[in-house]
């Protein structure tokens, strides 16, 4: 990848390390940025990156599949190790997917350290443990760590929407997500490091091996013995090395990855470049569900600081109190607002849409200008662009990207969601670019997404008739219920 960037005469050269540093070097202080708008290069960067790295990888995510993606990741992560470089893992426990055996059995090599964020429902938590946690420490099982971050040798990153699982690479066969990511080489990587480490060290971030350690009615116990572990590891891969699982055009589009990224060396740009995070565990709150957080306030001055527009895209759509005033006060200085979410047809939340829902007409009085995703919308072939994507069937193409622009001049790319649960309860990152050129490019992207072909009009164009009667029944269903803190 970064060979890629250079010009011709640095890109015949063996070391990446060389060229990092001159980049880093004549423009200091400052970080490229790439933003991956489609699953095929989101995930080609990802695994180039692995493939390549030389002495650490550190990664944290909110979710880590147990599907063909999930597990091909796991496979390239213990290839690295092999090679000698030091990996370092944190994973949300909600959502985590993977076989308690196989998860030990990765956590004991020598060369890779996982850890759980709030293991209050998944790794080693019998049924009996989960049921006491949700009833004694509510607001314990709903703070998760909704972090997305990969950082290799300490040198370049990737932060953005996208989780470790095949619907968000476009690799899913019934559902896929339109998300974004930035890659990102230069000073906000030792930012985005910085704060791995605080959450290696935080008392939150469980290691493995002690969450299957226990002799009692509250936690599971799970062995492995050495002959287990090579025989994991043996599977793994085997499974890789299957053209049914690992496809041998993937791997020659990982390979090619350097030529197909020659055109970063004029695209990436070079700006002044804010990493954004929150603290473990969000904020100091330890029964209610509000508090807010630092990326919540950062967002916020930014959203403050508006002189034409905002533009925000997020699949949720779900104001708080505090959200309402904000964009009520930008509205009267005249400051246009449009959003781009999804549609009841498209979305994969019911819960959440339910709260939008309940509010949609205020907002929209408010003079906002929301526009939703269809699920098969017209820009969906030009974002699927692996082999055979238009040979089959169209999934259902669902937005997930998170992404705020202000006045055509910054712009956030993230994990935070425009509801109550990441101002809240989730910790959240991302990246605020200031960069004119790059803020115009990724306002065009979400513009084509609220375009006719690809989104409803929520003014006009009634989305909800689209939806099955299924799925309108039950969110009006979820309309009734209290629940708007935790979406």
């Amino acid at each position: 990848l970064c060979t890629a960037w250079a010009p011709a005469s640095l890109a015949a050269t063996d070391s990446h390390t060389e060229f990092i540093d001159a980049q880093m070097a004549a423009h200091a202080g400052k970080t490229g940025v790439y933003v991956l708008d489609t699953g095929a290069e989101a995930l080609l960067a990802r695994a180039w990156l692995v493939e390549h790295a030389k002495q650490s990888i550190e990664v944290q995510y909110f979710i880590w599949s147990n599907d063909n993606i999930g597990i091909l990741a796991a496979e390239a992560l213990l290839r690295a190790v092999g090679r000698g470089v030091r990996v370092r893992v944190i994973v949300d426990d909600l959502m985590i997917d993977a076989p308690d055996q196989a998860l030990l059995a990765l956590a004991r090599h020598p060369f890779i350290d996982i850890r759980i964020y709030n293991p209050k429902t998944s790794v080693g938590v019998p049924l009996q443990a989960r049921l006491q946690n949700a009833l004694t420490d509510f607001r314990g099982v709903n703070q998760r760590m909704h972090d997305k971050t990969l950082v290799v040798d300490g040198r370049i990153a990737i932060t953005g929407g996208r989780n470790m699982a095949a619907e968000y690479f476009d690799y899913n066969h019934e559902y896929n997500f339109r998300d974004r990511d930035a890659l990102l080489l230069g000073a906000a990587v030792l930012a985005m490091q910085a704060n791995f480490e605080t959450f290696w060290g935080s008392a939150l971030s469980v290691p493995v091996e002690t969450l299957y350690d226990g002799l009692g009615l509250m936690q599971k116990n799970v062995r492995v013995d050495d002959e287990q572990i090579q025989q994991i590891y043996r599977e793994l891969h085997a499974y890789a090395k299957s053209p049914e699982n690992f496809a041998p055009e993937v791997r020659a589009a990982i390979a090619a990855t350097p030529t197909s990224f020659a055109r970063l060396a004029q695209q990436m740009r070079w700006a002044e470049v804010e990493f954004i995070s929150d603290k473990p565990g969000k904020n100091d709150n330890r029964i209610r569900l509000g508090g807010g957080g630092q990326t919540s306030s950062a967002l916020a001055r930014l959203v403050q600081g508006a002189q034409q527009r905002v533009v925000i895209q997020s699949p949720y759509l779900v104001a708080s109190d505090e959200a309402l005033a904000l964009l009520g006060e930008v509205r009267a200085r005249g400051v246009g607002v449009r959003i781009s979410t999804n549609s009841l047809a498209s979305t994969d939340n019911l819960p959440a849409f339910s709260g939008y829902r309940n509010q949609r007409g205020r907002l929209l009085g408010m003079g906002l200008q929301i526009y939703e995703y269809r699920p098969a919308p017209k820009v969906q072939q030009q974002l699927v662009q692996r082999l055979g994507a238009a040979e089959r069937s169209a999934p259902v193409f669902s937005l997930h990207a998170k992404t705020l622009v202000v006045d055509g001049k910054t712009v956030y790319i993230g994990t935070f969601n425009f509801d109550p649960r990441s101002q809240n309860l989730n910790t959240e990152v991302g990246v605020v670019i200031h960069d004119e050129a790059l803020a115009r490019a990724v306002e065009a992207s979400i513009e084509t997404d609220m375009a006719p072909g690809n989104s409803w009009n929520a003014a006009a164009d009634d989305p909800d008739q689209h939806a099955s009667l299924a799925k309108r029944s039950k969110v009006r269903l979820y309309q009734m219920m209290p629940i708007k803190p935790l979406l």
